[in-house]
């Protein structure tokens, strides 16, 4: 597996990473845990170095079950979780508000430490920012756990460039981990822009695009009612097919490449900077060796520009969230 820096950081992990949230939250019931396990460490065999986590998937399970799976080779792969959320008691603890408080980021780094079995964070994102909280203040408490050995490396997740900037001033941030896909590219305007400035990593989540993006859906699809795309505005029936010629431009790129549709997403991702490293999630072996192939698809330059010109072309129906988490995200 090809190994990237993750901007001027010089925090190496796998070109693919894994994002583990699925397999206790969010795509339906949890997987099994000792299953999940299992898929953790074929991961590492086939050369994924860099695992995402955080401490509300679940919650609080999947880094028990990231902690459990890697504690044989910690030493040798980087572990991403994440602060910033805790229950809303006005919503009956169903949805999360944001917390950021220094007290708070303090206590989540000591619970994630013991449930992820090791003594340093590698990588301590900002799970979304905290309007009541100064970024300063959230970068200024992760620099000092980083002084104090407890974190290696600081990141925000879905921050917007002024927070971007206020927060690398204080305590440099190593990546950004925000959505970005063929089916979200709403990046490409100022985000991607800045963190190559400022020389910071990006780790794209749904890299592809919750799964739309490997041909699996169509109009007539249903979800589970633990399965988080049953309330996404770009799953309803109308959007699902409104934005099948998407999945058509992938589809046709895969079948010229000898690839499947997801391996051309993800090769398209990684073609875009050296800097970039994604993180698809799955619960199935048979996934993870089809994700991780995607490092040796090479696309070129022609290619490249044909999914430019005809996916600007394609109007993309749905946004990504309800207006509730919509409103949560910095901009």
């Amino acid at each position: 597996m090809e190994k990237r820096i993750l901007g001027k950081s010089g925090l190496e992990v796998s070109a693919i990473g894994l994002g583990c949230m699925g397999m206790s939250f969010g795509y339906g019931p949890p997987g099994d845990k000792q299953e999940m396990i299992g898929l953790i460490r074929k991961a590492v065999d086939m050369g994924v170095t860099f695992f995402d986590t955080a401490e509300v998937y679940g919650p609080f399970t999947n880094e028990e079950l990231v902690g459990e799976a890697l504690a044989p080779v910690r030493d040798k792969v980087v572990i991403a979780t994440k602060f910033g959320f805790c229950p809303d008691p006005d919503e009956g603890g169903r949805w999360m508000k944001a917390d950021s408080r220094p007290e708070h980021i303090r206590e989540v780094a000591e619970a994630s430490l013991k449930r992820l079995k090791t003594d340093v964070i590698d990588l301590f994102y900002q799970h979304r920012v905290d309007p009541g909280v100064p970024i300063e203040d959230v970068a200024g408490t992760v620099k000092d756990l980083i002084k104090e050995g407890k974190v290696r490396y600081f990141g925000l997740s879905e921050a917007g460039v002024q927070n971007i900037r206020r927060a690398h001033a204080e305590q440099p941030v190593a990546a950004l981990q925000s959505e970005y896909s063929l089916f979200w590219r709403e990046p490409e305007g100022e985000i991607i822009p800045v963190l190559e400035e400022l020389g910071i990593g990006f780790v794209p989540f749904s890299p592809l695009g919750k799964g739309f993006l490997t041909g699996q859906f169509n109009a007539g699809s249903t979800f589970d009612s633990t399965d988080f795309r049953s309330v996404l505005p770009r799953f309803t029936p109308e959007a699902l097919k409104a934005n099948q010629a998407l999945v058509d431009l992938v589809n046709t790129m895969a079948k010229r490449r000898n690839a499947t549709p997801a391996q051309i997403a993800l090769a398209w991702l990684l073609a875009q900077k050296p800097w970039i490293s994604p993180i698809p999630g799955t619960t199935k072996l048979h996934r993870l060796e089809e994700n991780l192939g995607a490092a040796n698809v090479r696309l070129s330059a022609d290619d490249l520009a044909e999914m430019d010109r005809v996916s600007s072309q394609i109007t993309l129906v749905g946004e990504r969230y309800p207006e509730k988490i919509m409103k949560m995200i910095d901009r």
